[in-house]
C-alpha cells in the first residue's frame, strides 16, 4: 500500500476513513496484518478465511475497537466461484460500497499479469488448482 501522507498530518491522518477493504485469507498472518493496517489507515474490513469461529470473532472485534472501523467476516471459500461471488454482493450489501480487495490467498507466490476486473474464471480455477 503506497499512501502519500504529509508528515504534519501523520499522527491524526486516516487516508482510508469512508472505504470499505476485503482481505482474503486475513484470519491469521500476512493477510490479517494487511487487514490491521488497513483498519489503521481508516478502512472498514471485511476478514475472510477459515479457523475456530470464537477467535475470528475475537479478531473482529479487536479490530473493530483498537481502529474505531466497522469489520465484518466471511467464511467464502476461494476455490467456490460462487461462494466468492456472495460474499462480494454481501460485502456490498452490507457496507454499500467495496473499494480494497486484497486476495492473499493465492498459492505458491503465483500472480497475474492480467487485471482482475478482466481475469475469466477459467484462470482463477487452473491458478487455484495450482
Amino acid at each position: 500500500m503506497n499512501i502519500q501522507i504529509k508528515a504534519q498530518d501523520a499522527k491524526d491522518a486516516k487516508p482510508l476513513a469512508g472505504k470499505v477493504s476485503l482481505v482474503t485469507g486475513s484470519t491469521s498472518g500476512i493477510g490479517l496484518g494487511i487487514a490491521r493496517a488497513l483498519a489503521e489507515a481508516g478502512s472498514a474490513v471485511v476478514l475472510n478465511g477459515f479457523g475456530v469461529a470464537a477467535e475470528i470473532a475475537r479478531t473482529k472485534d479487536q479490530l473493530a475497537g483498537d481502529f474505531g472501523v466497522k469489520a465484518g467476516y466471511s467464511a467464502a471459500d476461494m476455490t467456490s466461484p460462487a461462494a466468492i461471488a456472495e460474499m462480494i454482493a454481501a460485502t456490498l450489501n452490507q457496507h454499500g460500497r467495496l473499494d480494497v480487495l486484497v486476495c492473499t490467498t493465492l498459492r505458491r507466490g503465483l500472480g497475474f499479469e492480467t487485471p482482475l476486473e478482466r481475469l475469466g474464471s477459467v484462470e482463477w480455477d487452473r491458478h487455484l488448482a495450482g
